[in-house]
């Protein structure tokens, strides 16, 4: 079965998943605090699952690769608040715990021997051809995850697959066939790109106005805590090991309050989103609470330090004059959306642009003026309209005009590929299945502003 599954993963798994293992090699992307409300510890739960804030972080930069890479590496935040990346990074762990929901009430597990054969299977983790132990440990410490949590992830992952197996399609000949001569037509169309360069907004102050006020939960500032910094006078003759024996030494007196007073004492107000200290070691001081508040000696640069949280100012709200920057960009990004979506209803009847040659859904067409990923989003969404003449708004949020201008039904048709016909099935049951699932399970959203 497991097998099987590998094999048609991305058929059983369509819009439900994104795996921990899309990090390696992309870039962490976050976009700061959450307001938790009473709910401190996740930002969502679903059924008996709780979502955490570092789940949802995940989620949201994995999905901001993706679209990064359409954007040739130009996406920045504002694009990503107007296209609902957020809200979609969410969405995705939701239909996870749906599943997840559904697999405990069915009692399905996944095995030791299965996690290991799933890990072995992916090519990142090898050497010379075979898995290697080393190889995998360094590949997680550089993408900044620990064997637990990929596993964790992992074992997830393949719940979930075992799970959406159970409802794995069947399809028929007759199936293939109907799928087939859908297919198997080509198209003639005249098309143009229209780019957001393509119209001109000047923002003004009461537009931008209405826009924050519509938008203010986006506009947060982080929260910072304040803290205590120890920094114990090592003796430079000790070694590492004494070094921190020492810094130990001193953590006790920081902690009964009896501390040397030669030893300087730092205080500060640190941002939730500061570079001054590594990740690792924010996440830590995020950690701590006012019942525990001091973290054991820390090596920085080449000193140890003692931190002792004295207060945490939570995420709270920008004042308009405070947002209006961050503001009129997203706000000059909504106008222009709207205006390109304005000029094409009023072009789309009458323009002239590029007239492509027969192309079909099954052809890996590229078309002039576009990128491959663009051209493959039109082309799957051309043949999915009903309509002769329209426009069409991709994911990038370019636009094109297209006007169909003549078809035929080609020659070679036979029979759909069974993995196509698959794919098509399993996405209607899945979303008829998550339909269902939400209906059962009850969804609590406890992130505000997204």
């Amino acid at each position: 079965m497991i097998t099987w599954m590998q094999r048609h993963r991305k058929y059983l798994v369509v819009t439900i998943w994104i795996s921990t293992i899309a990090f390696i090699g992309a870039g962490f992307v976050g976009w700061g605090q959450y307001d938790y409300g009473d709910k401190a510890g996740a930002v969502a739960k679903v059924g008996d699952v709780s979502i955490t804030a570092e789940e949802l972080q995940k989620s949201y930069s994995n999905l901001f690769n993706q679209y990064n890479q359409v954007f040739q590496g130009k996406l920045d935040e504002a694009q990503a608040k107007q296209f609902g990346l957020q809200r979609q990074a969410l969405k995705s762990l939701v239909d996870q715990a749906l599943i997840l929901n559904l697999a405990a009430s069915y009692g399905i597990k996944v095995s030791n021997e299965e996690l290991l054969n799933l890990i072995k299977s992916q090519n990142v983790f090898t050497k010379n051809g075979t898995f290697n132990k080393e190889t995998y440990a360094d590949v997680l410490k550089q993408n900044r995850l620990t064997i637990k949590e990929y596993e964790e992830s992992m074992r997830r992952e393949l719940l979930i697959q075992k799970t959406l197996y159970l409802f794995a399609p069947t399809v028929s000949t007759l199936e293939k066939l109907t799928v087939a001569y859908a297919m198997g037509t080509a198209d003639k169309i005249d098309y143009k790109l229209l780019t957001p360069d393509a119209v001109t907004v000047i923002p003004d102050e009461a537009g931008l106005k209405a826009y924050w006020g519509k938008n203010k939960n986006q506009f947060k500032k982080a929260a910072n805590y304040e803290l205590s910094i120890a920094h114990p006078q090592i003796s430079a003759a000790l070694d590492e090991n004494g070094s921190e024996k020492e810094a130990l030494r001193r953590y006790i007196d920081f902690k009964k309050g009896t501390l040397p007073a030669s030893i300087r004492i730092e205080t500060m107000t640190l941002s939730a989103d500061s570079t001054l200290f590594s990740p690792e070691l924010l996440k830590e001081i995020a950690g701590l609470s006012e019942k525990k508040p001091f973290l054991k000696p820390r090596k920085v640069g080449n000193e140890y330090v003692i931190i002792k949280l004295e207060k945490t100012n939570p995420a709270s709200a920008k004042t308009y004059e405070e947002a209006k920057a961050e503001a009129n960009i997203g706000y000059a990004v909504e106008m222009k959306k709207a205006k390109l979506q304005e000029l094409a209803q009023n072009s789309y009847k009458t323009f002239h642009g590029t007239v492509s040659d027969f192309i079909t859904r099954k052809e890996n067409t590229s078309l002039a003026g576009l990128s491959a990923t663009e051209s493959a989003e039109f082309i799957d969404k051309l043949f999915a309209s009903k309509q002769k003449q329209g426009f069409l708004t991709l994911k990038s949020g370019n636009v094109i005009l297209y006007n169909v201008l003549e078809q035929k039904l080609l020659q070679d048709t036979t029979i759909a590929d069974e993995n196509t016909v698959i794919k098509l099935k399993g996405n209607v049951l899945n979303q008829k299945l998550l339909k269902t699932l939400e209906n059962k399970y009850p969804i609590e959203i406890y992130a505000e502003g997204i």
